[in-house]
């Protein structure tokens, strides 16, 4: 029997619906920003958006995407400082859930970055570095995969207080040019640079972010740390 075909439709309506909500994300961020406790855990909620989007637009395991999408939709429901616990356990035991039923299906890799950054809100930094590097393997050669990763590896090294190795974590990001992740890893790098007292490296990144991001909806934080 043939397999019955995505109508347009139904791809423009799902389009749509993630532009917003990745329009939504970076509202979110640039309005709460200096709310959070962790600039890594804005850096996660960017992990999380992106993920979303190309998998909604991506991959077509109709089973494994369905679960992948019920455990998102969960998530996404947390996505404020206030979170519920109880909400953000159900969550991970959905993701956990994807990898363990539809190992073999595409979304199954996607779901360990998001178990991750669950670890990572509950604090148990170590496993979420496990997790991203198992990630990392999973997706070598996939560069927008990478530099997510390394970007959300960073995070956990800071909260872990390990300044140097997120330092070298996200170096490698802010290097290459016009990728999705850069301003995210310059604006932490320069906060790290600080947290190192390295202030005129802290003052040199901003600079640079300013001079070729003038359009970044994170420009005005930039400028406030000048």
């Amino acid at each position: 029997m043939a397999k019955k075909k995505t109508s347009r439709k139904e791809l423009l309506k799902v389009t749509d619906e993630f532009l917003t909500f990745s329009s939504k994300v970076v509202n979110f961020i640039t309005t709460h920003l200096r709310e959070l406790k962790y600039a890594g855990i804005a850096i996660a909620i960017l992990v999380v958006a992106y993920l979303g989007v190309t998998t909604y637009l991506r991959y077509v395991n109709k089973n494994g995407q369905n679960a992948y999408n019920t455990a998102y939709q969960t998530l996404t429901k947390e996505m404020k400082p206030d979170a519920n616990p109880d909400n953000l356990r159900k969550s991970e035991e959905l993701f956990i859930k994807v990898t363990d039923d539809y190992g073999l299906s595409k979304v199954a890799r996607l779901a360990l970055p998001q178990i991750a950054y669950l670890k990572f809100l509950d604090k148990k930094y170590d496993e979420a570095i496990v997790l991203y590097r198992k990630f990392l393997d999973k997706v070598s050669g996939n560069t927008e995969y990478e530099l997510m990763a390394n970007l959300a590896l960073a995070a956990c090294f800071e909260a872990k207080g390990d300044l140097k190795t997120a330092m070298e974590t996200l170096i490698p990001v802010v290097e290459i040019p016009d990728n999705s992740f850069r301003e995210p890893a310059m604006l932490s790098l320069a906060r790290l640079y600080r947290l190192d007292n390295r202030p005129e490296k802290a003052r040199e990144i901003l600079n640079e972010f300013v001079e070729q991001h003038a359009d970044s909806p994170l420009l005005p934080f930039a400028k406030a740390q000048l």
